[in-house]
């Protein structure tokens, strides 16, 4: 079949555009200046479905306020809707870090909404005079309100994909906990012995460090509901019709079903990327959490013979091309690069959100592919931590005991009744010796009786201790 094309002009010339293709002139030139990530932004439908719920609501805002003709602005929903509804993707070619503050982003999405809207209305693509990118799609609007507005809805939607990631895991974690709530093990500071836990309590930890961070999450997503549809160009509200701010606040409010809210001091708002800095630290903190706990995990599980062996990993993979029966701890591991990823990303976010100047931060592209990979990698890990890994995780109860029992951090369970310089001098000596806390406290010193080492040594003393300060 011979290739078609239509021809389209800017203010820059006139190019051919195939015609089979719903993007025009501007997305072309984008296509053909920014070659940096290779990444497109039909990689993000999200982001595409929020640009479309924007559109449509400035076509019904536009509309009820009388700057837009009836028959031109249902064309344009009609359009909107198709990209809400995860149509038209791949006609989002442009690369996701771009110069111009996301203005080739907002005509892709312009230029694909009037090629769609008038298909609807029976017209060719390009035929611009029935239905134009600029004067209908983008009216009363500028890639500074449309832009930032739309990045803020995607982001919202994302951070509610990533919060049921997060609850998963951390229950999986709580579920461990109460698994492994009988299995006594010895607790470590500076990777030291300490005092004597459960291994249920350890896991229970992992789960409760992990709801915090899904309430911060929810905290932080709710300041991604103010948006400044309307500013236009730099808050001034200049080309929009007096009452547009509110109204197409309220239409995207009931289109998306989200808390949308109308930002207070528009130039302030257009300018203003502190609710993107608070995510990007956010989803920070939440990423050192978890790769601090796969450090756990790894720790916890190293060995078998001559490591902590208190815990068994599901075993995925052969770990070594050259040592026979070696398996690695393969997802912590990737869990953990993927944390160092999101932490780099941050300091990208916090530079760019700095590099904004006057009333407008140009800089938004990289925040906007940064967060929504932070966003899209943190689920994906974390998603294969809980079935890869957590789920399977089997504890040696038997080694655990073994190493608390042959401990001499054991012995602080006894300064209450024998004093610190007394279980000091105990704890020397069974360095010095080898020998347990057991043979020099009962059999050898006579410090206290079996019966009472029972009752100090018992496991529920050891996990819930209640201390004993007299001697029998």
């Amino acid at each position: 079949m011979k290739q078609t094309f239509r021809k389209e002009h800017d203010f820059l010339g006139e190019r051919k555009i195939d015609d089979t293709v719903f993007y025009g002139i501007q997305t072309l030139r984008a296509i053909e200046n920014f070659h940096i990530t290779g990444v497109p932004v039909s990689r993000e439908p999200v982001f595409i479905k929020a640009l479309g719920y924007v559109k449509k609501a400035a076509a019904m805002a536009n509309m009820e306020l009388g700057v837009l003709p009836r028959e031109i602005g249902e064309a344009i929903m009609k359009a909107s809707d198709r990209l809400i509804a995860g149509e038209l993707t791949d006609q989002f070619p442009t690369d996701m870090i771009q110069g111009g503050a996301g203005t080739s982003v907002n005509m892709n999405a312009n230029e694909v909404i009037a090629n769609a809207g008038l298909e609807y209305m029976g017209h060719p693509k390009g035929a611009y005079e029935y239905l134009h990118p600029n004067n209908h799609v983008n009216c009363s609007q500028s890639t500074n309100d449309a832009y930032p507005t739309a990045m803020r809805i995607a982001l919202y939607l994302k951070v509610n994909d990533l919060l049921t990631s997060i609850d998963l895991l951390q229950k999986s974690f709580g579920k461990k906990g109460v698994e492994f709530a009988n299995v006594l093990k010895m607790g470590r500071t500076q990777l030291q012995d300490a005092v004597p836990m459960s291994l249920g309590a350890e896991f229970n930890a992992f789960a409760t460090t992990l709801r915090e961070d899904i309430q911060r999450l929810r905290e932080i997503q709710a300041l991604l509901t103010e948006v400044n549809m309307g500013a236009t160009a730099i808050g001034t509200t200049i080309n929009a019709p007096a009452g547009y701010p509110e109204l197409v606040t309220q239409y995207l409010g009931e289109i998306t079903g989200l808390p949308i809210v109308l930002a207070t001091d528009l130039v302030e708002a257009t300018s203003d990327t502190g609710a993107f800095v608070l995510l990007s630290g956010m989803l920070k903190r939440t990423a050192v959490k978890v790769s601090k706990i796969c450090n756990d995990l790894r720790l916890l599980s190293s060995g078998p013979r001559v490591g902590l062996n208190e815990i068994n990993l599901p075993q995925l993979q052969p770990g070594s091309s050259i040592m026979p029966g070696k398996v690695n701890p393969v997802i912590p591991e990737v869990v953990n690069q993927t944390a160092y990823y999101v932490i780099g990303s941050d300091l990208t976010i916090t530079m760019a959100a700095e590099a904004g100047q006057l009333q407008l931060n140009v800089m938004e592209p990289v925040i906007a592919f940064s967060l929504f990979n932070m966003i899209t990698y943190l689920q994906h890990a974390f998603d294969t931590l809980r079935l890869k890994c957590v789920d399977g995780i089997t504890a040696n109860a038997d080694v655990s005991k073994a190493m608390v029992m042959n401990s001499i951090g054991i012995v602080t369970a006894l300064n209450p009744l024998l004093g610190y310089e007394t279980c000091a001098a105990i704890a020397k000596e069974a360095l010095k010796t080898g020998k347990t806390i057991h043979q020099i406290v009962v059999e050898e010193k006579g410090y206290i009786t079996e019966e009472q080492w029972n009752d100090i040594y018992s496991f529920e003393n050891m996990i819930h201790p209640h201390g004993i300060y007299t001697k029998a």
